[in-house]
């Protein structure tokens, strides 16, 4: 195996892991690696930079994530990501949806791993950091474990070493990219063997981990595990799993309270209130108050940073109450 540590990692989610999202998940876990969202080499080449790609420094360590199939446009977007300030740069070839399919983007590119392996050596060539690939374990007929074990076998040859392998397949044909990520079967034993085979490679897995005991789980046959959106819609499972590796306890109103002054950052550069705190919806989930708290930060009930605030109390209170009436009872 790899003198790698076992690594975590977030997603990276359309829409989701956004920096703001980004930057509150930092607080609950300060060595999980996070991912941007997919950005495709156009929009870096041709469109707002800053606007794809700023973050804050408590992100890191940041991974890009680009979607392309042109290895010097690549290229190019890998020495830019290195000069912006990203720890690594990753290769999207897993993204199963039309719109990218289209622009020769995503999982359609598992059906041409010399394509592939031409991409990432032109990424590698242009910078000094670790270039990287996610992909699925198959796409449509190509679904044995033999044609995965080609794929990367094809891109490892260009000294590619960290591969983050997404259990299922995509059916590029008949099912939505949400159907994609439920409906064809996850098979682990596949991952499982690529490490055993390639114990050279760093074989990350992803898909469908939701607890803590089942990441951890995967230090017995993998060399990491990247969650998806069970870290977004309960991000205090960031803390939990840095409590298991032996990190200090996180409490979720002092984490809060750290994010406040972002927030005040975002607000006062003109982003709308709504558009942070769709990301802490999830801060109390499984909690006294959740409900509580969600209903106040949704449909435009929370306008201002001390709307959210007090929001933060309600729970508080609601929190205090359950404790109350649950000795009352054992009493």
């Amino acid at each position: 195996m790899p003198n790698a540590p076992f690594r975590l990692s977030v997603a990276p989610m359309m829409d989701w892991s956004t920096t703001d999202y980004r930057t509150f998940a930092r607080l609950f876990h300060p060595d999980v690696w996070m991912y941007s969202e997919m950005v495709t080499t156009g929009a870096i080449i041709h469109g707002d930079r800053r606007r794809h790609l700023d973050f804050d420094a408590s992100e890191q360590p940041l991974v890009l994530q680009l979607g392309g199939s042109n290895a010097s446009e690549l290229a190019q977007c890998s020495r830019i990501a290195e000069d912006w300030g990203y720890r690594e740069v990753n290769l999207n070839v897993g993204c199963p949806s039309d719109r990218v399919q289209n622009n020769k983007i995503g999982a359609c590119l598992m059906a041409e791993p010399e394509l592939v392996a031409e991409c990432i050596h032109a990424m590698q060539q242009a910078v000094s950091i670790p270039v990287t690939i996610k992909h699925r374990i198959g796409i449509d007929q190509l679904d044995s474990y033999e044609h995965m074990k080609h794929f990367v076998d094809t891109v490892a040859q260009t000294g590619c070493q960290r591969f983050i392998v997404h259990a299922r397949i995509a059916l590029l044909k008949g099912l939505s990219p949400k159907e994609n990520r439920d409906i064809p079967p996850l098979r682990y034993e596949d991952v499982y063997r690529l490490k055993q085979e390639r114990p050279d490679l760093i074989i990350e897995i992803n898909g469908g981990f939701t607890t803590v005991d089942q990441v951890m789980q995967q230090a017995d046959h993998t060399d990491g595990v990247m969650i998806g959106r069970a870290a977004y819609h309960d991000p205090y499972l960031l803390a939990r799993l840095g409590r298991q590796q032996g990190r200090a306890e996180v409490d979720r109103f002092a984490a809060l309270e750290q994010f406040y002054p972002y927030m005040e950052r975002r607000l006062a550069s003109g982003l709308p209130l709504s558009l942070i705190t769709r990301h802490i919806l999830g801060l109390f989930q499984g909690e006294a108050g959740a409900r509580f708290w969600r209903q106040s930060l949704s449909g435009g009930n929370a306008r201002t940073l001390q709307d959210v605030r007090r929001a933060a109390e309600g729970v508080k209170e609601r929190q205090m109450a359950a404790l109350v009436s649950t000795d009352t009872m054992i009493n």
